[in-house]
Parts: structure tokens; C-alpha cells; sequence
């Protein structure tokens, strides 16, 4: 593996769409106690199924650390990769490598990581761990490395569509926790330098209550290009209705960047998902303090979904609209199969399916 310097778009790299064909799927084995509530049973539970309904058309690679190896072993399909890393949650599409091609050849991007926020907000300390996956995982794959730790950011406050437009959130992106030196506009040119992106749509806030400052992969998703889904509630008592109608009114006055008008399919979300007093006392302290308050509104949204090769795996809530999104994303999707999986578990932890893959784009 090679350490580079350059930009990949100077080398001719740029970042597929998430529908693209992937070769493969990075999750990291669940295990933070203060993140995953009672020693992170329920939780690999579900990253234990949704590992399998992926691995039926991806190679899947999942990172465990030390002490979890055998466990994540003994759980997980014989065909799906178990490999030793060290690492301080499990994010993977925030802490693994942003994949970029040219078609032929697989790079990856080492973005910097500080814990969405770092001293300023951010959720844990240390996150040294996590901001060292991104080489190591470029390592195991033996693609060469972007050096781009300089520049904070997630996987998941990214999402694009693959010929040459991508969406973000002024939430997360211009937020004091994580380029504060940087302009929009600087920003702006980092993105297109590094991901084959012209076009930038910036909408200005993310799902309410979200911990991660906003990420774009909660709220709005491509689906095709020119297509995406809004999480969408019509309560207009609700806080999320401002920020979903907010979102609706920029996408609708956008253009893509080859000049397509954004069409916009609402998504429906779950009733209000709250945390329970009980839920709460299955998760450890951090530096002596809970990480989660009983009724605590969590940041559910059914547009945290993963597209795989085969499947659109959608997060349940056991709601009333659980099959109606699975509906709406069944006719979005219509050469892949919808799969729903009772997510409660994992979005306890703070983000749902979408947040816990990172896709390997397929290359010749």
C-alpha cells in the first residue's frame, strides 16, 4: 500500500454512488458498553443479521477486536471475513475509507476522525483507535492510501450519486467541531478535489436530535440520479417538520450537476422513538457520567438504509410505517429486494444501518 499525497481527482478517482455494484461490505464487531447496552448482546444480535442478509451478495469484512474475535466468529456465516482491529466503537461508515475508483482500480481516503465534534462536541475520548482504521483497512484490501487526515470528516455526512453531485448538511459540514479554519467554500473545493463531485447541495439541517451534528445519510439519500428520499413527517407540531420542509424547498429549487432537477420522493418517518428507563440502565457510564437520559428522543429514520448488491436493508421500528417505507423504497429499488431488520438495538447506539456499513465499490 502507498501513502498519497495527491488529490484523487488529479489521479482520475472519483467516488461511485451507493446503488453502484459493490465488491464487498466493512462492519465493525459492536462492543463500547457506554454505546451498546448491556455488553452489546442485542446489538450483535442485529449486526449479526443484517452481516448475514449482505453477505448473500457481498463479500463482507468485519473487524473485531482482540477479545471479541471468537464470538464474532462462532455468530457470523462462514463465508463472511473476521479479521483483528482494534477500534473504539463501531462506525464503520464513519471510520473506515471513503472508496474511490477510476474505473479499474480501488483507492481509499483516510479522512481525519475526531468523534464527530472532537474536544469541541464530540461523543468519546480517545477516538485514536478509529482514526487509525481508515490506513489499516486500505492495508488489508491492498489499496493505496489518500492521506487526508488534516481534513475532518464522515462517511456518513456524504452521500453522492455517482455522476458528479453530492449532498450534504451545513449542520454537520460547517459545524465548529470539525473544519472551523475552513470556509463553505474551501470546503466545497475539498469535496469536488477529492470525491469527483461539480455540485454541492447543501441542506441546512439533518434529523432532530441527531448526536452526529446532522449526517446527510439520516435524512436525505440518493436513490438514482436525480432521485432522492426526504425522511418526511407531516406533523407540523412536530421539530422535524420545520427542518424535513426546510430540506424540501432547497431540493426542489436544486438542479443536479448535469443540470436534472432534483426530484424528491418523501419518506415517512416512525412515531417518536424514545428511550426507555431500563434501556438506559443496560448502558455503562462515561467518565462517570450516562450517556442517555430515559424518554430521550432518538434519531430514528428509515432513510439510514444500506443498498447492497441484491437487497435495500431498511431499519424497523415496529411502527405502522415500517411497511409503508419498505413500500415506497421496494418501488424505488425494483431490481432489489427489500429486507427490514428490527433496528432498535443498533439505533440505541446512536445511528442506525446505513452508519455501521461502508460499501466497496466493484472494480474491473
Amino acid at each position: 500500500m502507498e501513502i498519497l499525497h495527491s488529490k484523487p481527482v488529479e489521479d482520475g478517482f472519483s467516488m461511485p454512488a451507493e446503488f453502484s455494484p459493490h465488491s464487498g461490505c466493512i462492519l465493525i464487531w459492536p462492543h463500547r458498553r457506554d454505546s451498546w447496552q448491556n455488553g452489546a448482546y442485542a446489538a450483535r444480535t442485529a449486526f449479526a443479521e443484517l452481516i448475514s442478509i449482505i453477505s448473500r451478495s457481498e463479500k463482507v469484512t468485519v473487524c473485531a477486536r482482540f477479545e471479541d474475535y471468537d464470538e464474532a466468529r462462532r455468530l457470523l456465516p462462514a463465508g463472511v471475513r473476521v479479521v483483528e482491529m482494534s477500534s473504539d466503537d463501531s462506525w464503520a461508515r464513519d471510520v473506515a475509507p471513503t472508496f474511490v475508483t477510476n474505473g479499474k482500480k480501488l483507492r481509499g481516503i483516510d479522512w481525519g476522525f475526531n468523534a464527530w465534534g472532537g474536544l469541541y462536541d464530540g461523543l468519546y475520548f480517545p477516538w485514536d483507535k478509529d482514526n487509525k482504521m481508515a490506513r489499516k483497512l486500505c492495508d488489508l484490501f491492498m489499496a493505496d492510501c489518500y492521506d487526508l487526515r488534516d481534513f475532518i470528516l464522515e462517511g456518513g455526512s456524504i452521500h453522492t450519486d455517482g455522476e458528479g453531485t453530492l449532498l450534504t448538511t451545513e449542520e454537520c459540514l460547517l459545524g465548529k467541531g470539525r473544519n472551523p479554519q475552513l470556509s463553505r467554500q474551501q470546503i466545497e473545493q475539498k469535496l469536488c478535489s477529492c470525491l469527483g463531485v461539480s455540485k454541492v447541495i447543501w441542506l441546512k439541517r439533518g434529523i432532530y436530535n441527531d448526536e452526529t451534528n446532522g449526517h446527510i445519510d439520516n435524512i436525505c439519500a440518493f436513490t438514482a440520479p436525480g432521485e432522492v428520499v426526504l425522511a418526511w413527517t407531516d406533523d407540523k407540531d412536530d421539530p422535524q417538520y420545520e427542518i424535513s420542509k426546510e430540506c424540501l424547498d432547497i431540493l426542489e429549487s436544486s438542479c443536479d450537476a448535469r443540470g436534472r432537477r432534483i426530484r424528491v420522493h418523501k419518506l415517512p418517518l416512525p412515531r417518536p422513538v424514545h428511550i426507555t428507563e431500563e434501556e438506559c440502565q443496560g448502558l455503562d457510564n462515561m467518565d462517570g457520567e450516562p450517556t442517555r437520559t430515559p424518554g430521550e428522543r432518538l434519531a430514528a429514520s428509515y432513510v439510514n438504509f444500506y443498498i447492497s448488491n441484491e437487497n435495500v436493508i431498511v431499519p424497523f421500528f415496529g411502527d405502522e410505517n415500517d411497511k409503508k417505507a419498505a413500500e415506497i423504497l421496494g418501488s424505488l429499488f425494483p431490481g432489489r429486494e427489500v429486507a427490514g431488520i428490527s433496528a432498535r438495538d443498533i439505533l440505541i447506539g446512536g445511528g442506525n444501518i446505513h452508519c455501521i456499513t461502508q460499501q466497496i465499490p466493484a472494480v474491473e
